[in-house]
């Protein structure tokens, strides 16, 4: 949009004759025909045309016959895969050679691209639908049994049917083990992340490499440390606690990783108010940035959570393997549902195994509701609340304004 002055000129191919302009002050917009009618053509970014459902089903049907003549008359080619391979890969090619008609070159790379990420997505899909639905079918016949979850292993022999035995033992040394590895990891995990994130400290570069290193560290190697320490140097004998600290070593650059990226979110302009009333750090971060960030310190410590409880090597270096319910962390061997599952598929009896893949699907459906919790509560940025918060402070909003209401009443 241009505005006409007084004895101004247009350039640009628009006439320079000042009765064909505009009175002064007026504006107008030196368009062209041709432009106007490129703005109205405009492109759908969205959705699917018709020509688009059109080129993918001829690519496919292309790629299905060229396959079928390739496999029947001109190569000696079988097996189901190497069909699908090289009908794919037929099916990429004609899909991009039929854009190329009426596509430019960025146009087609994107549906390329796309159709190969939307590939790959299907084939990570697939490959766990079938691994979940394998191991919930294999475990059909224990899964719904209550016995299962009220009764442990110590009366149960190989040969006995499914209607004896279970996995209470695991389950409660599963929670007892997480318990102490929470209070382990927790205060740990956040202190460290608040360290990185609020201090300006030379050790903060070493401590972060040292975090990023833990976070690919086998859980073996947790395991063979804690049996190396704990129990062969101090005495200690091989319980749950021993293992709950192998656990949190495995936990604690989860969390700190995870706060870590949590608390750099909080916006600044809130630690700089803090600071501008005259709040110390300490104060600052105790009562304005892990508030602020709250929700995502409960979607850290839940993925945490969620690596912790599937280790198996570390439990069995430092717990070991029993049959009983054992409710003293630090005195005696116990169980937990990763490692129960290991020891039924050990087994050569068929009932052992169907328990196996039973408790492999508690602990698969335990790690699932964890990882939901996780989305639903790291869903929304920091400093962002809910809607039942923000209903909450909408009604203490009411209740303040009614008391000053009331009060300013009684003063008249």
């Amino acid at each position: 949009m241009t505005t006409v002055l007084p004895g101004a000129t247009q350039l640009g191919g628009v006439p320079s004759d000042l009765s064909t302009m505009p009175p002064v002050g007026r504006t107008f917009n030196p368009v062209t025909e041709g432009d106007q009618h490129l703005a109205s053509a405009r492109r759908r970014i969205r959705g699917t045309s018709r020509e688009g459902v059109l080129n993918v089903l001829g690519a496919a049907a292309s790629s299905i016959c060229a396959s079928l003549l390739i496999f029947g008359r001109v190569a000696p080619l079988e097996g189901a895969l190497g069909f699908v391979l090289v009908t794919y890969v037929l099916f990429v090619a004609v899909y991009a050679l039929l854009l190329s008609f009426t596509e430019s070159r960025p146009a087609v790379v994107d549906r390329v691209m796309a159709v190969l990420l939307m590939t790959a997505a299907l084939v990570a899909m697939i490959a766990l639908a079938s691994v979940i639905l394998f191991i919930v079918w294999e475990g059909r016949h224990v899964f719904f049994r209550r016995n299962f979850y009220t009764q442990d292993m110590s009366t149960t022999r190989p040969t006995d049917p499914l209607t004896k035995g279970g996995i209470a033992h695991a389950m409660l040394g599963s929670l007892i083990i997480m318990v102490i590895a929470l209070v382990v990891t927790v205060p740990l995990g956040v202190s460290c992340a608040v360290f990185l994130t609020q201090t300006r400290s030379r050790l903060s570069s070493p401590v972060r490499t040292i975090v990023d290193a833990m976070t690919a560290l086998p859980s073996i190697i947790a395991g063979l440390f804690i049996f190396a320490t704990l129990i062969l140097v101090f005495g200690l004998e091989r319980c749950g606690l021993a293992a709950a600290v192998a656990v949190s070593i495995m936990m604690l650059p989860i969390v700190i990783r995870s706060s870590d990226v949590v608390l750099r979110l909080v916006p600044g302009n809130l630690r700089e108010a803090s600071a501008a009333l005259g709040a110390p750090t300490w104060r600052t971060v105790w009562h304005v940035v892990l508030p602020t960030a709250r929700s995502g310190l409960t979607t850290s410590v839940i993925l945490g959570v969620a690596r912790g409880v599937g280790e198996t090597a570390p439990i069995l270096l430092t717990s070991g393997v029993t049959a009983v319910m054992n409710k003293n962390p630090v005195k005696g061997p116990m169980m937990s549902l990763p490692l129960q599952a290991f020891e039924f598929v050990r087994s050569p009896q068929s009932a052992f195994i169907e328990r196996g893949y039973a408790t492999a699907s508690v602990l698969m459906i335990l790690v699932l509701v964890l990882f939901v919790t996780a989305r639903i509560l790291g869903g929304k940025p920091a400093g962002q609340i809910s809607d039942r918060q923000r209903r909450a402070l909408a009604r203490k909003s009411l209740r303040d304004l009614q008391r000053f209401e009331t009060k300013a009443s009684a003063a008249s």
